[in-house]
């Protein structure tokens, strides 16, 4: 073209320039580069752009952030340009900044921006999800690959790898990740500090007779403490049996102005204090005074001070209200049937045993045949049909919207997962035996009515746990009022 004495234009550099970018022709890039110069193409939008990702494909990273800086009136396109450099580089940590960055100056990011910042995310956020979801050892080991691959684990992820050691009791390692965060400078950053400060106290390291001699130091170097790093100290010292030196901590967290919001975790935390120290009236007052549902956290910390304190009431209270939050947790029994054991009441022990023993968890999905056993439970269900029908039920089919006939939506409605469950529970069960059911939708206004039907012909109780509340379904009468 340029032999014939074809003048280039803004749309000839661009796409010469990304074939060598694609090519990463280092030599013909910067050829075509001094050609846009001396035609007077260098500023131009698109063809900045293509250079900045150019440079970048061939590891020159540095041209790349120069001539990004040099571009007048940055928009979502050129920063963008410049995500995808950091993403080729392997620099994820620098790309999640520019994109901060970006956000801060006023130009929001587009459906390019986002999948180039996940792209960039995926590996860090997968640590970060493994130890949220429990799956430490999984955690450390995409850390360690990480790190093989060459990619430079950021603070967030050496955050997230510090907890995963606290859990499994990595001590070494934990050391190791806390003098990468120094080395950083990233030990001073309120989400890093409170890792190490959890870490620490989780170890109950005892350096030169000075207990919690690191988590202390850690702590006391955050520069604006907030909720978040005084509820990491205060749980290090509760979760040890420190009971005093953690109300001492509250009271100076209290002291200094920092307020606690309605968090489960600080509940919990309070009643375990009070649970640890025979405080049990406070701790069963503070549990009835918590302005919302009390979660797991709360009844187990309270469960967890009638075993220290052979509380058998507490402790038959606390279980019965876990069953229903946690059924598939199995440490609940254990304890309560420490409980029975440290009272002398075996014939108790042997049935929470067999309670251990005989209740397992079993999953439904809407419209299920996987279990071994669908054949009976359709077949349940069919004649469970007939007896409602005659006791007054019919099924509320207006809540369906499809295209359908009335027998169809019917049918729909009848292979909901909760009757699906409650079907299992009464041909695997005894006559009149409790039935929980935990759902994580809210449950549909026709299989509400269903369940209050069902709790009346079969004289039984159905607690049901959606994503709202508890229902609870006996004699035909319901614990809401038919308001959830």
């Amino acid at each position: 073209m340029c032999l014939l004495g074809v003048k280039s234009n803004e749309f000839t550099f661009p796409s010469v320039l990304k074939a060598c970018s694609m090519k990463r022709d280092l030599n013909m890039g910067r050829k075509v580069h001094g050609m846009a110069v001396v035609i007077g193409f260098e500023s131009d939008g698109f063809v900045v752009n293509i250079l900045v990702v150019m440079y970048a494909k061939c590891c020159l990273l540095a041209d790349s952030r120069r001539l990004f800086g040099g571009i007048v009136e940055q928009n979502v396109v050129s920063w963008n340009a410049m995500f995808s450099c950091y993403v080729q580089s392997e620099s994820c940590g620098e790309a999640v900044g520019s994109f901060k960055e970006m956000v801060r100056s006023g130009i929001g990011p587009n459906e390019f921006s986002i999948s180039i910042i996940l792209n960039a995310c995926a590996s860090y956020w997968l640590i970060a999800g493994c130890v949220l979801h429990n799956r430490n050892d999984l955690a450390l080991m995409l850390l360690d690959e990480m790190k093989g691959s060459g990619t430079h684990p950021n603070m967030f992820t050496l955050s997230s790898a510090l907890k995963a050691c606290a859990t499994m009791g990595f001590k070494e390692l934990g050391r190791q990740l806390h003098s990468s965060l120094i080395k950083m400078d990233a030990d001073s950053d309120l989400f890093a500090a409170v890792g190490v400060v959890h870490m620490y106290s989780t170890f109950l390291l005892n350096v030169c007779g000075n207990l919690f001699a690191y988590a202390d130091r850690a702590f006391s170097e955050i520069p604006n403490r907030g909720i978040v790093s005084w509820s990491a100290m205060i749980g290090g010292y509760a979760q040890h049996g420190h009971g005093k030196e953690a109300l001492q901590l509250f009271n100076q967290m209290l002291r200094d102005g920092v307020t606690q919001p309605y968090y489960f975790e600080n509940y919990a935390c309070m009643i375990d204090l009070l649970g640890r120290s025979g405080k049990l009236n406070e701790a069963v007052e503070l549990v009835n005074s918590i302005p919302f549902e009390a979660d797991g956290s709360v009844w187990g910390a309270l469960l967890g001070a009638a075993r220290i304190h052979k509380n058998i009431e507490l402790g038959q209270k606390a279980a019965e209200m876990l069953f229903d939050l946690e059924p598939e947790k199995s440490g609940t029994h254990v304890l309560l049937a420490n409980i029975y054991a440290s009272a002398g009441i075996w014939e108790n022990v042997a049935k929470v045993r067999k309670l251990m023993k005989d209740n397992k968890v079993y999953t439904f999905i809407v419209g299920d045949r996987s279990h071994s056993r669908s054949d009976e439970i359709y077949a349940k269900l069919d004649q469970l049909g007939d007896l409602l029908s005659k006791a007054g039920y019919s099924p509320i089919v207006e809540i369906y919207i499809h295209n359908v006939n009335k027998r169809e939506k019917e049918k729909l409605l009848y292979h909901h997962s909760e009757k699906l469950a409650v079907a299992f529970a009464l041909i695997a069960t005894a006559p009149g035996a409790l039935t929980r059911v935990k759902k994580n939708l809210r449950i549909c206004v026709d299989c509400h009515t269903f369940l209050k039907y069902v709790s009346k012909i079969d004289s039984r109780e159905i607690v049901v746990r959606d994503i709202n509340r508890f229902h609870h379904f006996k004699d035909g009468s319901r614990s809401c009022g038919d308001y959830w």
